[in-house]
């Protein structure tokens, strides 16, 4: 579907996704989930509505949650919505949910039926044999991608540029021009946006200390203090926020970070 739609776009094959090979854990994981739920696979069959909405959350928390964990371990932010209307942290975004829900209801109620006909006509000793090969395939390419991702998250480590924007736009042009694979993961994820261990840690550490002293010039607010410590205390208060708010200019969509 993504490479359908990339294709309609861009008018050219885009290999989207994590993952190497022609699927993507999100769309797989969440219709698995949907159809387990609402599906009628555990004696529960859900009406139309239901799993519309089965699918808009499920599928909605797996992009999420992916969102973030692949930002935690690949140091980036692989897909950014932020500019989309009704997003959550850039993760999400309304557009996608319904879609979601829209693919679980055609999923389930129309295809699934027919695929568990001709699943229990099968020879279950070949669908055996089938889904080991899938499993396999699948593992294999998890790791072999994760290993790629961890050469990215090594290049966006190694940066030494202060502007993520200047520091991604790096990243994309060092990656479009290494091997076959590594460069997919350029095209798969145009708006990557690095965000180097180095550079959280000294945002972090600047929102740290800034929180810090307003909590002491809030407590010593109150005590007895004369005039010339009161100004000193306000000055670095001033100072600090100046500061972090320098560090803030440098990270891109600063707002949506963690």
């Amino acid at each position: 579907m993504e490479v359908t739609l990339k294709y309609i776009q861009y008018h050219r094959f885009i290999n989207r996704g994590f993952l190497i090979g022609p699927y993507c854990p999100i769309y797989g994981g969440g219709v698995v989930a949907v159809t387990v739920l609402v599906g009628g696979l555990i004696g529960y069959k859900g009406t139309f509505i239901e799993t519309f909405f089965a699918g808009f959350v499920i599928c909605g928390a797996l992009e999420y949650f992916t969102s973030w964990y692949m930002e935690k371990l690949f140091h980036a932010r692989w897909w950014d919505y932020s500019q989309k209307p009704m997003n959550l942290y850039g993760r999400i975004w309304i557009g996608n949910l319904i879609l979601f829900g829209i693919a679980s209801v055609i999923i389930v109620k129309g295809i699934a039926p027919a695929y568990f006909a001709w699943i229990d006509k099968a020879n279950p000793h070949i669908v055996s044999i089938i889904a080991l090969i899938i499993i396999v395939v699948i593992l294999t390419d998890a790791i072999v991608s994760h290993f790629l991702l961890n050469i990215v998250k090594t290049e966006i480590d190694n940066t030494q540029g202060d502007d993520t924007e200047e520091i991604s736009k790096d990243i994309h042009a060092l990656l479009s021009n290494r091997n076959l694979l590594i460069r997919r993961i350029h095209e798969a994820y145009p708006n990557l946006e690095a965000r180097p261990t180095r550079l959280t840690r000294r945002l972090k550490k600047a929102k740290k200390e800034l929180t810090m002293i307003k909590k002491e010039l809030k407590k010593k607010r109150k005590e007895l203090l004369s005039l010339a410590d009161q100004q000193e205390l306000k000055n670095r208060y001033e100072n600090k926020v100046a500061e972090f708010k320098k560090i803030r200019s440098s990270f891109r969509n600063y707002k949506y970070w963690d």
